[in-house]
């Protein structure tokens, strides 16, 4: 089973993809925040993360360092807005982050998967 942790969105965004994804079968855990999300990675098996641009608090390297710790091997997607700049979005690509648009789709999230 596929289970994705969502950490840090919006209520709205995250009962939006929550339910999609539940409409789909896939499992959904919501974490208000990193510190969070990490103590969930630690007793949950999850598929994917995706967290929200605006609860990074590191460098997108150290964030990255993070996830993995916590992690191995589980692929993190970031949603920032569109309007953000083409550097953040790059500096989060060249640190193994999928970068998403806000609001992400299901489908978006699990091309990957497919």
């Amino acid at each position: 089973m596929i289970r994705i942790l969502l950490i840090g969105q919006d209520h709205t965004t995250a009962e939006r993809l929550g339910l999609q994804c539940l409409e789909r079968g896939i499992g959904v855990v919501i974490a208000e925040n990193v510190c969070e999300g990490v103590r969930v990675l630690a007793t949950t098996p999850v598929s994917l993360i995706v967290a929200d641009l605006s609860r990074l608090r590191l460098g997108a390297h150290d964030q990255a360092a993070i996830f993995d710790r916590a992690a191995p091997g589980v692929r993190v997607a970031v949603t920032i807005p569109t309007q953000s700049p083409i550097e953040a979005r790059v500096a989060l690509e060249l640190a193994g982050f999928q970068v998403v648009s806000s609001p992400v789709t299901p489908d978006e999230l699990l091309k990957p998967f497919a």
